[in-house]
């Protein structure tokens, strides 16, 4: 089963997972980066380009925090780039000495999600704004449909300094992640039961061809497949 809330301490989701039916799983691109306990280990899932598979084992526990789209640098203290389709140790990140200090707190937490989610806000609280700033006119132009271009005038950059900001604050230029953002808006109609000619209108795709190629490229399975997953 899976829960998620709204953080009411920073731009952040709040969500927990027990897993109860064995199989696999895929994880799709959404711009974020979350920061998972997995019951023994944290873990920072990357942002990702095409859909993470996962192996599903029953009673199997998950609490973590998913950052905002370009809010993951600031919590982790590095660029969004390196950790771009990984999934790595956050010893590897902060340190092993720290991190083992922290897994013995989580363990002993009541509340292991709660306990993230201070631990992520006390981080944030000292993040830069002006970087919070950029990913939030970026994410919101290219949700309302802005061309690259536009994007770039409206947080005062070339095109060519738009791209290497974005590599810092989400792991991949504007155009993917136009692709990931548009997807994700889609998916979220579909889901709701909105045609698919009528998805691929309103998301912006050129027709509904577009839309189930972009599908199939980076959730790696077709909308029929991925709806009834």
């Amino acid at each position: 089963m899976y829960v998620e809330r709204r953080s009411h301490l920073a731009p952040l989701i709040v969500w927990t997972r027990t897993v109860q039916i064995a199989g696999s799983a895929r994880v799709l691109p959404d711009g974020c980066m979350d920061l998972i306990w997995s019951g023994d280990e944290l873990i920072v899932a990357g942002p990702d380009t095409v859909a993470h598979p996962v192996e599903n084992t029953p009673g199997t526990r998950y609490a973590a925090v998913r950052c905002a789209p370009g809010i993951g640098p600031a919590l982790f203290g590095l660029p969004a780039h390196p950790l771009r389709d990984r999934r790595v140790p956050l010893a590897d990140v902060w340190g092993g000495r720290d991190v083992r200090v922290l897994t013995e707190r989580i363990a002993a937490a009541a509340d292991p999600a709660a306990f993230l989610e201070h631990l992520a806000a006390e981080r944030l609280r000292e993040h830069d704004a002006a970087a919070a700033r950029f990913a939030g006119a970026v994410v919101g132009e290219l949700r309302a449909g802005a061309d690259i271009a536009t994007v770039a005038a409206e947080v005062n950059l070339s095109e060519r300094q738009l791209h290497r900001r974005s590599l810092t604050a989400f792991g991949y230029g504007p155009k993917t992640l136009a692709r990931v953002l548009r997807l994700d808006r889609a998916l979220g109609l579909a889901r709701g039961g909105v045609p698919a000619a009528r998805v691929a209108a309103v998301a912006g795709y050129a027709d509904q061809a577009h839309f189930a190629r972009d599908v199939k490229a980076l959730a790696g399975v077709p909308l029929r497949t991925l709806l009834s997953g």
